[in-house]
């Protein structure tokens, strides 16, 4: 790698880590313009700016505004490479496969989107069904996409039973044993969690990231 070529990526790392989110897309386009190609852009200087901003997030030096302000940008940056991999025929490597949402009721989406958005930069194939989603149609993407990990949201405690309801649904379907399940949501807790049967609770989309990657460890290790 020419000196060039790290200063820039080392400028892109440090402007989404700093939270310089708008100086960051065209840092990116310069990247581009200068030949980087768009895997390196994103391995090498997006993915651990994100995991930077998860570790100051953890240790209380971010709030949720800076893990959802970092969370967009990655999210917006992403959308402006994803074309140029397909181009490229260049594939991200992936760590295991996620369908996210929240459950049957409950229109919150906002911590959600920021789990969603975490995972996708930490390697995970993200799969988001929304808001108000019925476990049916959990179970269906699940199938679908072969899925490991199954990951659900509630932030009101009238709709957190659904969270069961989903759970049962994979049971009746054949595919529990295939699919990890975690819970996350403002009104869930770890206790709640393992009453229903589910896999792992997350307090946090940070949390989320590590207990899905020690879930995908877990399920490789049996396999």
């Amino acid at each position: 790698m020419s000196n060039g070529e790290r200063e820039i990526l080392e400028r892109i790392k440090r402007l989404l880590a700093n939270i310089e989110i708008d100086k960051v897309p065209d840092a990116v386009k310069e990247a581009l313009d200068k030949g980087i190609p768009p895997l390196k852009i994103i391995n090498e200087a997006l993915a651990p700016a994100m995991e930077i901003v998860g570790k100051k997030f953890e240790e209380g030096e971010y709030f949720l505004a800076e893990l959802v302000a970092a969370g967009e940008t990655f999210k917006e940056v992403l959308g402006m490479l994803r074309p140029l991999l397909l181009k490229s025929g260049k594939k991200i490597k992936r760590i295991g496969k996620v369908v996210i949402g929240t459950v049957r009721g409950d229109l919150h989406d906002i911590g959600k989107n920021i789990v969603a958005t975490m995972l996708e930069s930490a390697g995970f194939e993200v799969y988001d069904l929304g808001a108000d989603v019925p476990p049916e149609e959990f179970v269906k993407k699940a199938k679908e996409v072969d899925a490991d990990i199954v990951a659900m949201s509630a932030l009101l405690t009238t709709t957190m039973i659904e969270m069961k309801n989903v759970i049962e649904e994979l049971k009746k379907a054949g595919i529990r044993d295939k699919v990890k399940v975690i819970v996350g949501g403002a009104p869930v807790t770890e206790e709640f969690a393992r009453e229903i049967g589910a896999d792992a609770y997350a307090e946090d989309a940070v949390k989320a990231v590590e207990v899905c990657k020690r879930l995908i460890e877990e399920k490789r290790k049996k396999s």
